[in-house]
């Protein structure tokens, strides 16, 4: 039997957390503030859900909007409180002026991490080039997933950047799994799943009623159902 696919659903607290992980998820990625599109929790945000549910939990460590890493020494504090906290697995990812990645700050987070597991997020969207800077993370301890839709456009654009990186997986800077997301629906998830992809990132689309509603355990359960069909 293949392995089951990975449904990771953002939560902003505990109870999108317990309705997400009733509905399927199998992980959730934790934030703040989604009007900064997601930045990174407290550590008692963070231990508050972590007592409410048992499933994988990736923290963003993101401090504020855009892509530039700012004051890496504060990210590095906000990485070795969640770490004090409890949390084992973390979202992450910067680039400098000319859109390449910031190794710099990538690094010097990483090294806080100390081989915990982590997601490079979306700004490989928004990257200069892809390639170059999945070649540049390449041996980076931890890093095991970019979340990408493979445009800044979203996934209907960058659906052909999606199926083409999925094609070379396992070469050099390619060893990582796609996390899809970004303007995903389901009509995507044949496709997608027919390239090999295996792990899927949903925001609003677990929120029907809005961003200003909490998680519905439905919306996640009909992903789930999808997902679970192959």
């Amino acid at each position: 039997m293949s392995k089951r696919a990975v449904l990771e659903v953002i939560a902003l607290d505990a109870e999108d957390a317990v309705a997400a992980q009733a509905g399927g998820a199998n992980r959730l990625e934790l934030v703040t503030d989604m009007a900064a599109d997601g930045l990174a929790p407290s550590a008692t945000t963070f231990a508050g859900i972590r007592s409410a549910v048992d499933i994988d939990l990736r923290v963003m460590l993101r401090l504020e909007d855009g892509f530039a890493a700012g004051d890496v020494e504060r990210l590095v504090g906000a990485a070795r409180e969640l770490r004090a906290a409890g949390a084992d697995q973390f979202v992450l990812g910067f680039l400098d002026a000319d859109g390449g990645v910031d190794l710099t700050a990538v690094e010097r987070i990483v090294a806080e991490l100390d081989g915990c597991r982590w997601t490079f997020h979306r700004a490989i969207d928004r990257a200069a080039d892809r390639d170059a800077l999945r070649k540049q993370l390449d041996g980076l301890s931890g890093l095991d997933t970019y979340l990408t839709a493979g445009s800044a456009d979203g996934v209907d654009d960058g659906l052909p950047t999606l199926l083409r990186e999925a094609g070379r997986r396992g070469e050099p800077g390619y060893e990582q799994q796609i996390l899809v997301g970004g303007g995903l629906r389901l009509d995507h998830v044949p496709t997608l799943r027919a390239a090999g992809i295996d792990a899927f990132h949903i925001g609003g689309a677990a929120r029907p009623d809005g961003w200003e509603h909490p998680v519905s355990a439905e919306a996640v359960r009909e992903w789930r159902q999808v997902l679970d069909e192959r």
